[in-house]
């Protein structure tokens, strides 16, 4: 196993829109996180993966780009940039940023060319297609409600979409494209940028022809997911990108990628392969919902433990794992995998413990620091990500959803959730902003914060602080081999990681109840210290009383 630093590097991620605003708009700024760098260094975080910056319309936030070069006004500008990165990397922290290029902007200058005739240079820059009978080219449907397909009169062709249809694919098959994407990494990695999160990356592949999807029932579209995800080309593309580019620099690239499984990551993050360092899967993601998102499905732990060991184990010797609960497209773990009531603080500790003491690098997503939770707007116009209003429209005004049921789903699992911006204090917006908060603060601003947090010695804050600082000097958190025990148990996540002579016994207790648990025979009548816990006075025991979500990790 090669030692390198973005294996023991924890990543903060850092949605700018929604993290400080520094002149009153209402939208989070570069200057604004510039303002709190002091903040992620006292966190202890060693890279920051910022989201999407670039010139954008903002159809969905930033990830239909129009200048994959130029920084967003609304954001600051290059100058703001560079010394944002100049600022990170004087504090030890290094910066990766979106790579989003399964798609552009339709503002993009090759999309606005690309649709003035079929002979245009830049036409083959997108997949167009002739329709069918009045109909689009295949029954493909969009990730964000509707066909995958938009008609356009000029040239009297549809082009493919496969999330909004501001946001047109990009035609990998044509070389041309590929240099454009290797050339714009280029420039950002000569400006010292230390990587890359790739966007969906492996959608970048269709099957050719681009064949109808099977409609699941209830579906009103094909599932594009068979001819789009993994397709036939994708590790010729990223070998590609990798000896063009990548193996130039040294720096770490994840990719997003939904629908894989274990085997097929290791295609992708194999040690030997020249593709990508890790990769973000969606198994665990998907254990709460049946079919689509907003229908609930409930979930018992063996489920997820089973899905957690399963990458634990299978890519121990050969590729990398990310390790999230969280993101800017899922909602708060807390609120999720927690109880973000009663054992807010508890079962936020806890979660923290499992992530930080897993193989793989941990992501902590903005907020989840100082526990904060899932958002409950009355009003469907407070919401303004793109996913839930089309889905509303789709369903609740099309009758297929009642719109409390909607609603629901919107409050356990829609993207907003995570979007809320972050809660700097007790004072008015949270601190985020002097003026009209471009998505309302959640009301609990007023409890949960970071000035509250930094006050209070206890605080979900210092719980991770701390666990930061463990990772960076136990090698056996980054490296250590996984061992997982009573697999079966319906409250209780046990495993150990072994390295180098030392041992972790991690017990993590998922239930909001006391819990007796044995320690694992090969630990009994050993001697060992208590390593890290979410509560006080821990006294090891062959048999432990677990208090509600408590997490002990005992180090032998």
């Amino acid at each position: 196993m090669n030692k390198t630093w973005w294996k023991e590097g924890i990543v903060y991620q850092l949605y700018p829109r929604s993290f400080k605003d520094s002149n009153g708009d209402g939208i989070g700024d570069i200057r604004g996180v510039i303002q709190k760098l002091d903040y992620l260094k006292e966190l202890g975080v060693s890279i920051v993966w910022l989201n999407p910056v670039y010139e954008s319309p903002n159809d969905d936030m930033g990830y239909d780009i129009s200048d994959y070069r130029n920084i967003m006004g609304e954001f600051g500008t290059m100058e703001d940039f560079n010394e944002l990165l100049e600022g990170m990397h004087n504090r030890g922290i290094k910066l990766v940023m979106d790579l989003v290029v399964n798609h552009s902007s339709d503002e993009h200058k090759w999309f606005v060319e690309s649709k003035k005739s079929k002979d245009n240079p830049y036409r083959d820059y997108y997949i167009w297609g002739k329709g069918k009978d009045g109909n689009p080219p295949n029954n493909w449907g969009s990730v964000f409600s509707g066909s995958a397909w938009q008609y356009d009169e000029t040239t009297d062709e549809y082009f493919l979409h496969l999330f909004s249809k501001k946001q047109p694919d990009l035609n990998w098959e044509n070389e041309k494209v590929r240099k454009e994407v290797y050339d714009m990494m280029k420039f950002w990695f000569d400006k010292g940028v230390d990587g890359f999160r790739m966007d969906v990356i492996n959608f970048i592949s269709k099957v050719p022809g681009l064949p109808d999807g099977h409609v699941w029932p209830g579906a009103l579209y094909g599932d594009f997911g068979e001819h789009s995800l993994n397709g036939p080309r994708i590790h010729e593309f990223l070998q590609e990108m990798n000896k063009e580019v990548l193996s130039k620099y040294d720096v770490m690239t994840v990719g997003e990628c939904p629908g894989v499984s274990p085997d097929m990551a290791k295609e992708y993050v194999g040690e030997n392969r020249n593709e990508m360092n890790m990769l973000f899967q969606f198994e665990h993601m998907g254990i709460d919902t049946d079919g689509p998102k907003w229908n609930y499905k409930h979930w018992k732990l063996p489920e997820f433990k089973t899905i957690m060991t399963k990458w634990q184990v299978e890519l121990e010797d050969d590729g990398w794992n990310s390790l999230y609960l969280n993101n800017h497209d899922q909602p708060r773990m807390v609120s999720r995998f927690g109880d973000d009531k009663r054992y807010r603080v508890e079962s936020a500790k806890m979660l923290a413990t499992m992530l930080h003491t897993m193989k793989g690098t941990p992501y902590v997503f903005q907020g989840e620091e100082i526990g904060m939770t899932n958002v409950k707007f009355e009003n469907i116009n407070d919401y303004k990500d793109l996913e839930i209003l089309n889905a509303y429209d789709e369903l609740v005004k099309g009758g297929i959803m009642k719109e409390e049921d909607f609603m629901a789903g919107v409050y356990r699992m829609g993207r907003d959730n995570a979007r809320t911006p972050i809660q700097w204090d007790n004072s008015e917006n949270g601190g985020f902003t002097t003026g009209t908060p471009w998505l309302k603060v959640n009301p609990n601003y007023d409890e949960i914060n970071v000035k509250n947090a930094l006050e209070d010695k206890e605080s979900i804050f210092y719980y991770y602080k701390k666990l930061i600082s463990l990772r960076k000097d136990n090698e056996v958190m980054v490296y250590g081999k996984f061992t997982e025990f009573d697999k079966d148990n319906l409250k209780v996540y046990c495993y150990k990681r072994e390295w180098e002579g030392e041992t972790l016994l991690v017990i993590l207790n998922f239930k909001g109840e006391e819990v007796s648990y044995q320690i694992p025979e090969e630990f009994k009548r050993r001697n060992g210290e208590i390593f890290i816990s979410n509560y006080k006075d821990v006294e090891i025991k062959d048999e432990m009383e677990l208090r509600p979500f408590e997490a002990i990790v005992i180090k032998y």
